[in-house]
């Protein structure tokens, strides 16, 4: 079976090309193929499919073999496959995903797929559409954990995220991150964003429901910047830089929070083949 791996700011994939849908897609199969001692060694699985509506279509499986309705960096590494490898033939795409059709738009160098910029949709505050076990939005409210009280705000983007703005150390941080991923406020667990918003930039860490730690998350580094022009610490309408430990993504939240769109990196670092 041939694989590609790929890379969004070191948020590495394991990318399947399922045209003939044969490829494993169980649990234990991700769970094998993503460790990184024993297998191949990623945060997730890529696969791509035919769809009759759109160019592609992206599934995604966690390394704890969980599956996400949505990748922000795992969907610019399967436009930059879908382009190069000449699978689709135009810069724009239009691909389908368990949150929806994403549209995209490939930056090309040298007949090569440099960059992505990712049509997100609207993101979704309210807590049934997260979800989280509460009604209307979540913003600036407090989230008891083991007896702590964190102000946080709760923001979907296809997928569920909690963006917390308070200055925390690095230890609370890693002992916090796996907590509220698994709080009993989000029935489908969380995404969880410790966020730090300066003058030109916003510093990113992310602990990734399903892949721990992460060196960078496409849908958080979105749902952060939504969380900061609600709660009225960066603008509407404007590219915001969000730097992450592997490098930054640039988004842009539409006025009235009517788009997320999303800008940074895909980069393939190799092609193998796995025995079956």
């Amino acid at each position: 079976m041939i694989f590609y791996k790929y890379h969004g700011l070191g948020n590495d994939f394991i990318l399947l090309e399922d045209f003939d849908e044969k490829a494993p897609k169980t649990s234990d199969f991700a769970v094998k193929q993503c460790h990184r001692r024993f297998g191949i060694g990623a945060d997730g699985i890529l696969y791509i499919s035919e769809s009759k509506d759109t160019d592609a279509r992206m599934k995604v499986l966690n390394s704890d073999g969980s599956e996400a309705e949505m990748c922000g960096n795992g969907i610019r590494c399967v436009a930059k496959h879908l382009y190069d490898m000449g699978i689709v033939k135009k810069r724009k795409m239009r691909i389908d995903s368990l949150a929806g059709i994403k549209e995209v738009d490939c930056q090309v160098e040298e007949g090569q797929v440099t960059s992505v910029t990712v049509g997100m949709g609207a993101p979704d505050l309210e807590c049934e559409n997260i979800p989280m076990a509460c009604h209307g939005r979540f913003v600036s409210k407090t989230l008891e954990v083991d007896g702590r009280n964190l102000i946080g705000t709760a923001v979907s983007i296809g997928n569920p995220h909690f963006v917390i703005f308070e200055r925390l150390s690095e230890n609370a941080r890693r002992e916090l991150g796996p907590r509220i991923e698994r709080h009993p406020m989000f029935p489908r667990k969380t995404n969880v964003e410790f966020a730090d918003v300066l003058a030109d930039h916003i510093d990113l860490r992310v602990y990734e429901r399903g892949a721990e730690w992460t060196l960078a998350c496409g849908t958080g580094a979105c749902a952060t910047v939504v969380a900061a022009v609600v709660n009225r610490l960066a603008p509407e309408g404007k590219e915001i830089e969000v730097r992450l430990p592997g490098g930054s993504l640039w988004i842009n939240v539409g006025v009235g929070l009517s788009s997320v769109t999303m800008r940074g990196p895909a980069v393939r670092v190799y092609r193998g083949e796995l025995q079956e």
